[in-house]
């Protein structure tokens, strides 16, 4: 992936984020994960994520699953911070890291050997708020699968709970889940503007190259807001 951002560039929006920084979250995915490697170099290795048919069968030019009938409205709190994710069918219960951009203009991975966290672009959009917030976890570690591990296995309908520092819990579901090889990944389509308020997780998937010590493709779930309640 390879790509910088320019360190005298404009200041991070909080809706949407801007092609310069889409090209650092790009290349940030394959980062995030470098368990993913070492993992590879440490014994046997564990089988891959499970992948469902359609998952599988998915396209980088696989168009967007048609509207959902109901959208709720974003809730615009700028300070807002999410503090847990939940996703029941696939038994994820996790706290969020605030995710940043280190030295070289490449967002910060979480810690490569906790099994059990999430990490969010805290200067892009927050969860529940207008446009489109970015999630991303390790599949596997150097020990283990983690967090994200059966990621690729949801379906579209399903429901996930993202719990705020506000209060506030926003209810997203499923648009699609869908995978990209690595060096056809859609910036625009997972990064991009959004007029209400979106959800993008984000994980390896695909098959492990040997050669080039990664996994071919990332898994992209598309989500949108549907609920926000008082907790």
């Amino acid at each position: 992936m390879g790509n910088h951002a320019d360190p005298n560039g404009d200041p991070p929006a909080t809706d949407a984020l801007s092609r310069r920084r889409r090209s650092v979250l790009f290349a940030a995915v394959g980062a995030c994960l470098l368990g993913l490697v070492m993992i590879r170099h440490s014994g046997s290795p564990p089988p891959l994520p499970p992948q469902t048919r359609a998952v599988a069968a998915a396209s980088p030019s696989a168009s967007a699953s048609a509207s959902p009938v109901r959208r709720a409205p974003a809730r615009v709190v700028p300070d807002a911070h999410p503090v847990r994710l939940t996703i029941p069918i696939i038994g994820v219960n996790a706290p969020f890291t605030g995710l940043g951009l280190g030295p070289g203009g490449v967002l910060n991975p979480p810690p490569p050997n906790d099994t059990n966290l999430v990490g969010w672009y805290q200067a892009g959009t927050v969860p529940g708020n207008k446009g489109t917030a970015i999630v991303l976890g390790h599949v596997d570690t150097k020990t283990a699968p983690a967090v994200f591990w059966s990621l690729s296995s949801l379906t579209k309908g399903v429901t996930l709970d993202i719990a705020r520092d506000d209060k506030v819990t926003a209810s997203f579901t499923v648009d699609s889940v869908e995978v990209f090889p690595k060096d056809q990944f859609p910036d625009d389509r997972v990064y991009g503007k959004a007029p209400d308020a979106q959800l993008r997780l984000i994980t390896c998937g695909g098959v492990y190259d040997r050669k080039r010590r990664d996994y071919t493709a990332n898994v992209v779930v598309f989500a949108h807001l549907t609920g926000l309640r008082e907790t």
